[in-house]
């Protein structure tokens, strides 16, 4: 299993972190990604239609999006809401790791807006 995590914050932004920001930023929060991409022009966001952050993505092992939406069901930051919750994320990935089609395979994403580049 692969986890990438996608920053598509253009760098104008009063919410851009700079690469070791960044890094600092997801170890502090014991985030272990395999692999954290800069996508400053928004490329990549705008690719999958990322409208918040976060707004989560499963890729099985074909390359097919077989998940996108919000990491849970309650659009909270509160921790005491973390065990009521229902995890999209970890359901999804346990149904594609059996080999199954997922249960939910999109749901909304909540979360602050990404803050993309405005067009030249």
């Amino acid at each position: 299993m692969v986890w990438l995590s996608v920053n598509s914050t253009e760098k104008a932004s009063v919410d851009y972190l700079a690469p070791a920001q960044l890094a600092a930023w997801f170890t502090e929060r014991k985030a272990v990604p395999t692999a954290l991409l800069l996508d400053e022009e928004g490329t990549a966001g705008h690719a999958y239609g990322a409208r918040t952050t976060p707004h989560l993505y499963i890729v099985d092992p074909k390359g097919t999006l077989v998940y996108a939406g919000g990491i849970d069901s309650i659009p909270s930051a509160r921790p005491a809401d973390i065990p009521k919750a229902t995890n999209y994320v970890k359901a999804g990935l346990a149904d594609a790791l059996a080999g199954k089609p997922i249960a939910t395979a999109t749901t909304q994403p909540y979360g602050c807006s990404i803050k993309y580049k405005s067009p030249a």
